[in-house]
């Protein structure tokens, strides 16, 4: 199954963080926080002004981004988790 966002929208895949930390203890879980960084996967057609003209998405497929814990909309497709949220809401570009 393939998904195209609409809008100013944006698929990211939610890159998790390692299951066991510096220490070696083994996180389990329950006990995870959600995932703050993400890969872009697809974005939408684009968000008009007030002219009807498309303004440019500020980040593009491939880019790893910084986005907020709790924010979007959680989907599921063919078993992976994605995660749709509008192009405001990436806090930030990891380099």
């Amino acid at each position: 199954m393939k998904i195209q966002p609409l809008g100013d929208r944006v698929l990211v895949q939610p890159l998790e963080d390692d299951e066991e930390t510096k220490g070696g203890i083994i996180i389990p879980d329950t006990a995870k926080e959600k995932p703050q960084q993400g890969k872009v996967v697809a974005v939408g057609t684009g968000k008009l002004d007030e002219d009807g003209k498309k303004i440019p998405f500020n980040v593009k497929k491939g880019d790893r981004i910084l986005m907020p814990k709790y924010g979007g909309t959680e989907i599921k497709v063919d078993g992976k988790e994605y995660q749709i949220l509008r192009e405001d809401d990436i806090l930030g570009i990891i380099e």
